[in-house]
């Protein structure tokens, strides 16, 4: 665990931790229900708020090696083939040979939206229809006319269990979905897995329905206090299964225990936090 940066003020000599004598055990990340996942999550920000305050410098670092992963997992899911290297490289605004502009836009669209929901976050503006198309607009950079624009056709979504509603339903489902999100009295773990499932499952945009699905997720997690969670490309089965087996069940409780396995792996993305 100390090698690992779990227990804060310890430091290595020879082959020897030395751990402070009021050094606070950390939690066991070995949780397997949503509630035991709530607990880890309340006690990480608890820990966060007691640590020294961040200088600007510091909270600058940490946003942009986040950004960067973070850029990199979203957009490598929805099948953008830029590795690790070359993403940082197009953040800097660097060109990549090779590699198709598209791919380009996608890197400077997931990040402009990215900025504008910490920009968000820092209003404390409550998300709305507005909101949702506004970060799908800036996500979209390649396709002018689709941009936060609600889809006019029906689609499939290849290798789903489940097909997206009707294009006439999307109105009355989205106000539904906010209607539902903004009244819950659910823990904030339960109420955002609800309504990312749901809003992926109306998939109301033509195309970067994930992409800005997953901004939201932050996004509100951002809002409630919470460092943004990077769901891995390596768990993109996982995390595409966690859907299917909540369609197939029909029941959100069965859900909840497969969203926790995602976001137990993004445990290493918020630690960084805690250091």
């Amino acid at each position: 665990m100390c090698s690992e940066g779990k227990i804060y003020g310890a430091y290595q000599e020879g082959r020897t931790w030395k751990i402070p004598c009021d050094a606070v055990k950390p939690t066991d990340g070995r949780y397997k229900t949503k509630e035991s996942l709530i607990l880890v999550l309340k006690d990480k920000l608890e820990t966060l708020k007691k640590r020294r305050p961040l200088t600007e410098g510091e909270v600058e670092r940490l946003n942009e090696e986040f950004l960067v992963e973070y850029t990199y997992n979203s957009n490598a899911i929805e099948g953008n083939t830029l590795t690790l290297r070359e993403t940082d490289m197009v953040l800097r605004g660097l060109t990549i040979d090779r590699k198709s502009l598209k791919e380009h836009l996608e890197v400077i669209g997931h990040k402009d939206a990215f900025d504008y929901a910490r920009q968000l976050v820092r209003e404390n503006a409550p998300i709305s229809e507005k909101i949702i198309k506004d970060i799908h607009y800036l996500v979209l950079a390649d396709k002018k006319e689709d941009r936060g624009v609600y889809r006019r056709v029906l689609v499939r979504i290849m290798g789903a269990a489940h097909e997206p509603v009707q294009p006439y339903l999307i109105v009355p489902k989205m106000e539904e979905l906010l209607e539902r999100y903004e009244n819950s009295k659910e823990d904030i773990v339960t109420k955002l897995a609800r309504f990312h499932i749901e809003f992926e499952s109306i998939h109301p945009f033509i195309d970067e329905n994930g992409r800005t699905g997953r901004l939201l997720l932050n996004l509100e997690l951002m809002k409630a206090g919470y460092p943004p969670i990077d769901i891995k490309f390596t768990d993109r089965l996982k995390y595409y299964e966690s859907f299917d087996h909540y369609h197939f069940k029909g029941r959100f409780v069965s859900y909840g225990r497969h969203v926790c396995s995602i976001f137990k792996s993004e445990t290493r993305s918020i630690f960084i936090y805690f250091r």
